[in-house]
């Protein structure tokens, strides 16, 4: 074995602990898992059980730390995970799993399924095997500060356009405002109107905020990697941003794995307490709309349907808010058979999108969504996560369906009321 699949097999024992331990004795092979995985329900293929793509990790827990599997192994019962079995593995632990968590939701012994695959995903990144368009996100993140590596003056040209347009100043590196922005690199390059629109929100509502010329991207390929210190370094940054700048309170992007890295793994990941609050665009929105500072005035008559992001609604917990701001804007809000925590992932998350060798199976899986939106008859569907929003216009292209995807913060400000200031 190699000294790169030796230091995977190295981290995997390390990272088993009394969690991961108690997970794997508990668990049954009830098979629960598999229906509530859309690789397995769209493809039928038993591999994709979810508890199935830690297999390597299991036969070192009960190699190493059973004195069952002690005895197995010392007769030759018990195999040894070698390289081989770490690089097959990639395929189940990167390339058909979105860690959207649904495993974990229906899972009847309260396993965290997730926990486990991320976990697995270190070890063979350790190993060197982690997908390479993984590998160079995090090298472009850690290096140029975006995901998609673009630069700070491409941010400053989309805010000269925005500035344009809404006739708005917008701040960069502004201190002791209420809120420090940040984005994702699809909000940027893809769905940069997300700028004039939050300008006019927050100018109605007569919110304070700014752009950090050092941390104004929350993407976070080592995340996805279950590359904790990579993890550890992007998160610093944005960190240190906000603090130098004195600020209280950060805003996470309409971005499902960014508002988990920066809400719900952070503190943990870099071992000390934010001397700030985090809260995802929409939460801030709706506090907005509690306070009685977000007004809108219209309403859509079109059936709308909501596509709940995993990593926001399911394992973020945001599930609330997107319906108060959606009963804004809308007459017609249909929800989805499966929603909130319980909604079926799109298929791109936890960096299947950037992955090319995925993208068949992605293809394959959007047809759980697919009938999703057929059934409900609507014209647009909402959602509040980039990459959410990229999977489904692409699922939706591919599959000839006659449906708008929108962002929830751009409808908004489409029916923004603004009002005349003396």
């Amino acid at each position: 074995m190699s000294t790169s699949f030796q230091q995977g097999i190295n981290v995997l024992k390390k990272v088993i602990d009394a969690p991961i331990a108690a997970y794997f004795s508990s668990c049954t092979s009830c098979g629960l898992c598999a229906q509530a995985c859309i690789f397995y329900t769209e493809t039928g293929n038993p591999k994709y059980t979810p508890i199935r793509r830690v297999e390597p990790m299991r036969r070192i827990w009960e190699q190493e730390f059973t004195l069952v599997g002690k005895a197995k192994k010392l007769l030759g019962l018990s195999k040894p995970v070698t390289g081989q079995d770490l690089k097959d593995n990639v395929e189940l632990a990167f390339e058909s799993c979105t860690t959207c968590g649904r495993c974990t939701m229906v899972c009847p012994v309260g396993n965290d399924i997730v926990y486990m695959i991320r976990r697995m995903r270190e070890g063979l990144t350790a190993a060197g095997l982690a997908p390479k368009s993984l590998q160079a996100a995090a090298v472009r993140t850690l290096e140029k500060g975006s995901v998609m590596g673009f630069p700070l003056k491409t941010l400053e040209a989309m805010i000269q356009a925005a500035e344009k347009e809404t006739g708005i100043k917008i701040n960069i590196d502004e201190p002791n405002v209420d809120y420090l922005l940040l984005l994702s690199s699809a909000e940027v390059m893809q769905f940069n109107e997300i700028i004039g629109a939050l300008a006019q929100i927050f100018k109605e509502a007569g919110v304070s905020w700014t752009f950090s010329s050092d941390a104004y991207e929350a993407g976070n390929p080592g995340m996805h990697m279950g590359a904790s210190e990579i993890e550890a370094q992007m998160i610093n940054r944005i960190v240190k941003a906000a603090e130098q700048l004195h600020i209280k309170n950060v805003i996470s992007p309409e971005c499902g794995h960014a508002y988990m890295a920066i809400r719900w793994e952070g503190p943990n990941v870099i071992g000390r307490p934010y001397p700030f609050k985090v809260f995802h665009i929409i939460e801030v929105l709706d506090n907005l709309r509690k306070e009685g500072r977000l007004k809108t005035t219209g309403l859509e008559s079109e059936r709308i349907t909501f596509h709940d992001p995993c990593q926001a609604a399911r394992r973020g917990g945001v599930n609330q808010p997107q319906r108060n701001l959606l009963n804004m804007v809308t007459s017609n809000f249909i929800e989805m058979t499966d929603n909130q925590s319980c909604n079926w992932c799109c298929g791109g998350g936890g960096g299947m999108n950037t992955i090319e060798s995925a993208e068949p199976l992605v293809k394959k899986v959007f047809n759980r969504k697919k009938k999703q939106i057929d059934e409900l008859d609507v014209t647009t569907v909402v959602t509040m996560c980039a990459t959410c929003r990229n999977t489904l216009e692409e699922g939706i292209e591919e599959n000839n369906m006659n449906i708008e995807v929108m962002g929830l913060t751009e409808l908004l400000a489409n029916h923004l009321l603004k009002e005349k200031k003396s």
